[in-house]
């Protein structure tokens, strides 16, 4: 799949910051228990994310080659007051600043640990994307606030999820999540043509294949970019009105309890 270039990851990274504090400084609840992360409050699902953002901008910063002790990550355990949302929102701008001035002074090809294939700061650049659109829906969910997101990001969010999954049954970490001769094609009826934004994901005894484009498969989810993407990451029912499945719905929910890569 051809990747979207560094700085598109750089700048959505620092959309999607802006629209988490927005969250964060909402009104909403810190410690409402999040829907789609029910382990977490919203408070600790953005320090979650704030933390993630400062470890993966300490290891690009410093060109790191193994992993890091969290201990060597600046303020990476929060603000000093709990509970409060003003000094929660400054932390997670000023994490928010760290990773992406640290991914654009590295540029893509910088060598950087990682635990994926790409041993680079792109990889990291487009990881932290992800990781923030997806947690960012998980938070104004929370908060009942409505949630967009750009197509170009949704789609690759669902490239990057499928290749995380694959690269995770290859090294035997998890089980496949499809069976042989079991399919799934992805429809976004919303997107422009040119956005090619459907996808067919076909298993087989080695794992699965994947390819972007219109095939008949054992079972179809459609519906809006965005919702497909809410869906593939189980932040979304299949029941939503918005979403249509067509076939054999139990292998679509076989694959969504167990894809993962982590």
């Amino acid at each position: 799949m051809t990747l979207l270039p560094h700085d598109r990851y750089c700048a959505e990274i620092a959309h999607q910051v802006e629209q988490l504090r927005a969250v964060v400084t909402s009104g909403a609840d810190l410690a409402a228990t999040v829907p789609t992360c029910p382990d977490w409050t919203l408070e600790q699902l953005v320090l979650h994310m704030g933390g993630v953002l400062r470890w993966s901008g300490t290891l690009v910063r410093t060109r790191a080659q193994e992993n890091i002790d969290d201990e060597l990550v600046p303020r990476g355990d929060g603000p000093e007051t709990p509970g409060d949302a003003a000094a929660l929102d400054a932390w997670l701008a000023e994490a928010g600043e760290l990773v992406v001035d640290a991914l654009r002074e590295a540029g893509p090809d910088a060598k950087v640990w990682s635990w994926a294939e790409s041993p680079n700061a792109g990889f990291w650049a487009r990881r932290m994307a992800h990781e923030i659109t997806v947690h960012r829906a998980d938070a104004t969910l929370a908060a009942g606030l409505p949630y967009e997101v750009a197509p170009d990001i949704a789609a690759d969010s669902i490239d990057e999820w499928l290749e995380l999954v694959e690269l995770m049954g290859r090294r035997k970490e998890t089980e496949q999540p499809l069976r042989a001769g079991g399919s799934i094609h992805l429809h976004a009826t919303d997107a422009a043509p040119e956005l090619n934004a459907e996808w067919f994901v076909q298993g087989t005894e080695e794992g699965f294949v994947r390819r972007r484009g219109h095939e008949k498969a054992t079972v179809a989810l459609r519906g809006p970019l965005t919702s497909v993407l809410l869906a593939f990451y189980r932040r979304l029912p299949l029941d939503a009105r918005e979403l249509e499945v067509v076939g054999e719905r139990e292998l679509l929910e076989s694959w969504l309890e167990r894809a993962t890569f982590g």
